[in-house]
């Protein structure tokens, strides 16, 4: 069997929600109209915003996307997506002049419906600036300024979430990445670069997050008692090399083999890493989301936050671990940047050998031994 064919077998065997049908196989019905959704949230939520622009693109055709530069790589490959439009918020277009110009450029589309999956006052001036007769957003949200404001599930995943602001049924559509043949060289070589050749060799630690309070402190711990047994990549972003650093050297000192990927891949490069991984242990953060857009296990690690808020990983034999038992847990729907109470106990108690008889309990480790 080929890497290739070994890794979508596995990504299949491991999908809870259906594999989802390739765009060109998929014909708009008569209610076509020129589609925009506008998703500038983190990485993660625009992830989990493909299995939405799928249930849109089978209806409409293929949809224009407003997404931040960080995240348009994660959709101007997505078969559903026309066109990937750029808003740069803390850069060139920040500011009310630069917000102006991009409504006005929308304007000039003349889009006929507008799906607005984040729940921000931005996303829902842009839509009316850019004078969509249709806008379709969550009650929660802004509902004044939407023409059709849809009733958001409180329970479930997000995804399905997602999918019933276009009315899709749940489950209908999983979140996919789609990285390009030069993406999937690039990941190849790097890893062949770091003595790391075939699929399932090694597994991908994902140590970082935008919030302090959702980082677990024992990752080079970890590393070092997988060692003995499989190779370890690091998967983050530039911010996150000292964690990756600090996670080699531990490995080395084992007498195995590391090698830190942080801030060294593209997104959709650093997907193609993540699916080659036997498994992905990772705090709740958007590596968890790569992996499940790629068909990877996932041990999901979970502190200020709790699964139950719909962002768990989503295959049948993905793990979530999380200390029970603590008052003030969960403390915030994104976890602070640090402990409110200042003892971090819902990560500090959450030991290495709990993850290990976990990632044991996968199955990743005895497939390759």
């Amino acid at each position: 069997m080929s890497d290739a064919e070994a890794v979508a077998s596995r990504a299949d065997a491991y999908r809870l929600y259906p594999r989802p049908v390739k765009f060109h196989a998929l014909m708009p019905d008569a209610s076509t109209a020129r589609v925009l959704v506008i998703q500038t949230a983190f990485l993660g939520d625009v992830v989990l915003t493909t299995p939405l622009l799928e249930a849109l693109a089978q209806r409409h055709g293929a949809v224009d996307v407003v997404t931040t530069p960080a995240a348009a790589p994660l959709v101007e490959t997505h078969p559903s997506v026309r066109r990937v439009i750029s808003y740069d918020k803390r850069g060139k277009d920040r500011g009310l002049s630069g917000f102006v110009r991009l409504g006005r450029a929308l304007r000039a589309a003349h889009y006929e419906v507008a799906f607005l999956p984040h729940r921000s006052l931005r996303s829902a001036l842009l839509a009316l600036l850019a004078r969509v007769p249709r806008r379709i957003g969550f009650a929660d949200g802004w509902p004044l300024l939407y023409t059709e404001a849809r009733a958001r599930p409180v329970d479930g995943h997000e995804i399905d979430r997602m999918l019933a602001l276009a009315e899709a049924p749940s489950g209908s559509f999983a979140p996919r990445i789609y990285p390009t043949p030069g993406d999937e060289q690039t990941a190849a070589a790097f890893l062949a670069a770091a003595g790391v050749r075939g699929v399932d060799e090694f597994v991908t630690l994902a140590p970082g997050s935008i919030w302090g309070s959702k980082r677990w402190p024992y990752y080079e711990e970890l590393a070092g008692r997988l060692a003995p047994r499989c190779a370890v990549v690091v998967v983050g972003g530039p911010e996150d090399s000292a964690l990756g650093e600090a996670i080699v050297k531990a490995v080395r000192r084992s007498g195995g083999r590391a090698v830190d990927a942080c801030g060294r891949l593209t997104l959709r490069q650093a997907a193609v890493l993540i699916r080659r991984a036997m498994l992905l242990v990772t705090n709740d953060s958007a590596p968890l989301h790569l992996a499940s857009a790629m068909g990877t296990p996932v041990v999901a690690l979970f502190g200020p936050t709790i699964p139950e808020f719909g962002f768990g990983p989503i295959a049948a034999d993905d793990a979530t671990l999380g200390v029970t038992g603590l008052v003030c847990r969960p403390c915030s729907d994104h976890g602070p940047p640090a402990c409110p109470l200042g003892h971090h106990r819902c990560m500090k108690d959450l030991r290495v050998a709990t993850v290990l008889a976990t990632i044991e309990e996968t199955g990743a480790l005895r497939r390759r031994d």
